[in-house]
C-alpha cells in the first residue's frame, strides 16, 4: 500500500497532534446502533456472509475518511491510500487467529476471495502480524452480544490503527434490524467528525446492498 508523508508544517491540527501524543490513553471512540435490516436482506436473498459482506462495507466507509488511512511514524504523519483488514477467525479451540483482506474490488469477486483466503488463515492457525500491519484497520466482532459500550485493548503510545468492532444485530420496537458498531481511533490524528463521517459512509455503503 502507497503513503504519503503529511508535511507537518502545513498540518492544520498539528497543536491537537502534539497534545494529544501526549497523553497517556489519547484514543476516542463511539459505538453508535447501524440499521442492517437490508443488509441481512440481501445476503438471504444472495446465501452469501452476512460477516463478511459487512467487513466490506465498513473497510470502504473507513477508506472514505482520510483522517482513518492516516497512522503516526517518527513523530509525524503517514497517509495511505487504501488500507486493509485485519480480522480475527474463531478457531475450533476456541482461540483464534489472524486473516488479512483487502477490499479494492466490487461485493460480488470479494466475497470469494474473501471466503478463501479466511479458509487458509484457518488452516494456518497464525497470530503473527503481517509486514504491513501499520497501514491495516484492526477488526472484530462479537457474534454473541448486542452490547452497548466496549472497551477495547490498544498498545498506547503512538500505535495508531483504527479499531472497527461490531456484535450482535437485534430488531428494536420498529422492527430494524440494528447492529452495534464501534470504532476506536487515536484522537491525535481524528476528531469526533471524523468519527461521525465514518458511519455516514458505512449507512451509504449498506444502502447500496438492497
Amino acid at each position: 500500500m502507497a503513503c504519503t508523508v503529511i508535511d507537518m508544517a502545513q498540518y492544520a491540527r498539528r497543536r491537537h497532534f502534539d497534545y494529544f501524543r501526549s497523553l497517556p490513553y489519547p484514543y476516542v471512540g463511539v459505538t453508535e446502533n447501524v440499521d442492517v435490516s437490508g443488509l441481512v436482506r440481501f445476503c438471504r436473498e444472495k446465501g452469501c456472509s452476512f460477516y463478511l459482506a459487512f467487513l466490506h462495507a465498513a473497510a470502504r466507509a473507513a477508506d472514505g475518511v482520510p483522517q482513518l488511512r492516516q497512522r503516526i511514524r517518527d513523530g509525524g504523519i503517514v497517509e495511505y491510500d487504501a488500507c486493509p483488514t485485519s480480522h480475527t477467525e474463531l478457531l475450533p479451540d476456541g482461540t483464534y487467529c489472524y486473516c488479512t483482506l483487502r477490499h479494492d474490488q466490487p461485493l460480488d469477486r470479494y466475497l470469494p476471495y474473501a471466503e478463501e483466503t479466511r479458509r487458509l488463515a484457518r488452516e494456518n492457525a497464525s497470530i503473527d502480524e503481517d509486514d504491513a500491519v501499520e497501514s491495516m484497520y484492526f477488526i472484530s466482532a462479537l457474534p454473541w452480544l448486542h452490547y452497548t459500550a466496549l472497551i477495547q485493548p490498544v498498545a498506547g503510545g503512538d500505535e495508531s490503527n483504527p479499531r472497527i468492532t461490531w456484535g450482535k444485530y437485534e430488531a428494536d420496537p420498529q422492527g430494524r434490524l440494528m447492529l452495534p458498531v464501534t470504532l476506536l481511533a487515536h484522537h491525535a490524528l481524528v476528531d469526533g467528525i471524523h468519527l461521525a463521517n465514518f458511519y455516514a459512509n458505512l449507512r451509504r455503503e449498506l444502502a447500496e446492498c438492497r
